[in-house]
């Protein structure tokens, strides 16, 4: 992408994808959420060509600047019809081509800031004229691959005894600020929710090579698997605490090293997500109290938007 297709003044940024108005409550409450926890940086949102005159209505109305990009898709992929959400994933890899700016932070979506985390956007990571040759070509937070709900179509090898997290298990309080290293399980994978990226034009021409070669058949979760195997060893694995998915919550998975207090980034993987468990009068359904969480802040963002005259658009 050009220079002139920069549509923030900010040289670092949040972004996340959005390809249609299912994750849109998700994505303005995620920009409420960083407001509210004061990040110096604005989130933009990358959308596609499918994205409806009635998804941009919603984000002018509430000033969150937005910018194109093409639709990723491999020539030759995976079949993703058991889990179609992983065709939209390829379009996250864009962050590491948008070289105007300086550091991209990419987020899901369904993702709810709980605290600061701009430290994100200065930490140490390879620059661009390392070409991905370097040792911290992005950072991340491993993925959990222990299969909580045990979905048939996921690879044999995702067992909690191949999960990073579960080697922290012992050490609760070192896991909120350290990350395990992704040597200590035999996967080293990352979960693509975050990443933090020095945009770079060489490392998204690997990308792109390594997407369109016949290695992309056997890609299971698209995006994750194509960084996870392409820079295996070289990229930074963050604290949980950053990209915290709420099945870690859960007993039996990683409960261990859970603690409400210290997350700053929740992400509701997996469905339902919160706005699919209310009632109409906007109240939480859920048994899951994460999603209590990302309730309260929906209607704290929505009386908000009442008294600024914002219209209430049902999304």
């Amino acid at each position: 992408m050009a220079e002139t297709t920069r549509v923030t003044d900010s040289k670092k940024v949040w972004t996340t994808l959005i390809t249609n108005t299912k994750y849109l409550s998700g994505l303005i409450t995620l920009d409420y959420s960083l407001k509210k926890h004061k990040s110096k940086y604005p989130l933009v949102a990358l959308y596609t060509d499918a994205f409806p005159p009635a998804g941009h209505a919603a984000l002018e109305a509430r000033g969150i600047p937005k910018q194109r990009i093409e639709y990723l898709l491999p020539r030759k992929g995976k079949d993703y019809s058991a889990d179609p959400r992983f065709y939209d994933c390829w379009s996250k890899l864009t962050p590491f081509n948008l070289t105007e700016y300086e550091r991209v932070v990419q987020l899901d979506s369904d993702m709810l800031v709980m605290h600061n985390m701009d430290e994100l956007m200065e930490m140490k990571l390879d620059g661009p004229e390392m070409e991905g040759k370097g040792k911290r070509v992005f950072a991340a937070g491993h993925a959990c691959v222990c299969n909580p709900l045990k979905k048939k179509h996921y690879p044999a090898d995702w067992v909690p005894e191949n999960c990073a997290f579960t080697t922290q298990h012992s050490t609760p309080d070192i896991a909120q600020t350290i990350a395990p290293s992704p040597e200590v399980g035999p996967l080293a994978f990352m979960n693509g929710g975050l990443q933090v990226v020095n945009p770079s034009r060489a490392v998204y021409n690997l990308i792109l090579a390594h997407m369109e070669s016949d290695a992309a058949i056997d890609m299971d979760f698209a995006d994750q698997s194509l960084l996870s195997e392409l820079f295996r060893g070289c990229w930074v694995p963050l604290p949980y605490i950053y990209n915290a998915l709420k099945t870690l919550r859960w007993e039996n998975v990683h409960s261990e090293i859970w603690m409400d207090d210290k997350v700053k980034n929740v992400h509701y993987i997996l469905a339902p997500k919160p706005w699919d468990e209310m009632d109409a009068e906007g109240k939480n359904t859920s048994s899951d109290p994460t999603h209590q969480w990302w309730v309260d802040a929906n209607n704290e963002r929505l009386a908000g938007e009442k008294e600024r005259g914002v219209k209430l658009d049902g999304f």
